[in-house]
């Protein structure tokens, strides 16, 4: 099975960075890389590496920045990955996807488990979607 997860309000408290949506307004990455985790990133991490030792694949779907321009979604990209290797150096993600903002990520992603903190994305995913609360609790059961 593979297990996705948002990042922006899921994993990475972007919303928490001040001045977040202006600095995104005006193409800058700034928010996306100095971000902290969400939760306990260490035991998040311990739980994935077990996850994918039982067979699961484990992937990134986020999106960029709405009406970013191609450079800037690159340059978000980038800053993600960074984030990543910053926050989570002990993961070897099986994907990572950082598709324009709004993409389906279901369609995007072809289904499994999602973690994302926004309702409209889990209600689109169907079953299997969870919130941010919920990754300890469902990694533990698929690790046993």
């Amino acid at each position: 099975m593979k297990i996705w997860f948002d990042m922006d309000g899921t994993i990475a408290d972007l919303y928490g960075v001040t001045d977040w949506l202006p600095a995104l307004i005006a193409e800058d990455t700034r928010p996306y890389e100095v971000a902290k985790g969400i939760g306990n990133l260490a035991l998040i991490a311990r739980l994935l590496n077990k996850v994918q030792a039982n067979g699961h694949e484990i992937g990134i779907i986020s999106w960029t920045a709405k009406a970013g321009t191609a450079g800037y979604n690159a340059r978000i990209y980038a800053a993600k990955v960074g984030w990543l290797g910053k926050h989570l150096p002990s993961v070897n993600w099986d994907t990572i996807l950082v598709k324009p903002y709004g993409t389906d990520k279901r369609v995007a992603t072809g289904g499994g488990i999602l973690f994302d903190d926004e309702e409209p994305n889990r209600i689109g995913w169907g079953e299997g979607a969870h919130t941010p609360a919920e990754i300890v609790e469902v990694l533990k059961a698929l690790t046993r």
